[in-house]
């Protein structure tokens, strides 16, 4: 298990309009045979708990699994070139949304490197938003 420093880019276009969303974290990175595995955790506003994040990325790059633990938690299952149905918690109950992975790259040197992946999101079939995360890191020196 490797202690890095992550940090996390994410862009979603809904029609023109782009937004962009950025955080900075340490997170553990750990390998197996197939995957890559990130585990970091993502601060609320208070009094909320932080939440608990989990990003196994496949080494051939054919697949990506988000989950989001705590309150309202989600699972976010991301394939090139296919559309996998997926529920995302929220404090009005579940919705449940099609992804639609088009790009999954990964750069690992042992020490540093980067995934990307892109996908879009459907709800009830209407194309609701283009996203792209670029999760760039690299050992933690501290």
């Amino acid at each position: 298990m490797l202690n890095v420093l992550l940090k996390i880019l994410g862009t979603q276009q809904v029609d023109m309009q782009k937004d962009r969303m950025e955080l900075t974290t340490v997170a553990l990175l750990e390998e197996n045979e197939n995957c890559y595995i990130l585990h970091y955790k993502e601060e609320q506003e208070q009094p909320a708990p932080p939440v608990e994040v989990c990003v196994k990325i496949q080494k051939d790059e054919s697949r990506v699994e988000m989950t989001r633990g705590g309150k309202y938690a989600s699972c976010l299952i991301i394939e090139k070139s296919r559309r996998n149905m997926c529920h995302y918690g929220t404090e009005f109950g579940d919705i449940l949304m099609g992804i639609s992975g088009h790009a999954i790259d990964t750069e690992f040197d042992g020490e540093s490197g980067e995934f990307t992946f892109g996908y879009d999101i459907d709800i009830n079939g209407a194309l609701a938003s283009r996203n792209e995360v670029k999760m760039s890191f690299r050992k933690n020196q501290e």
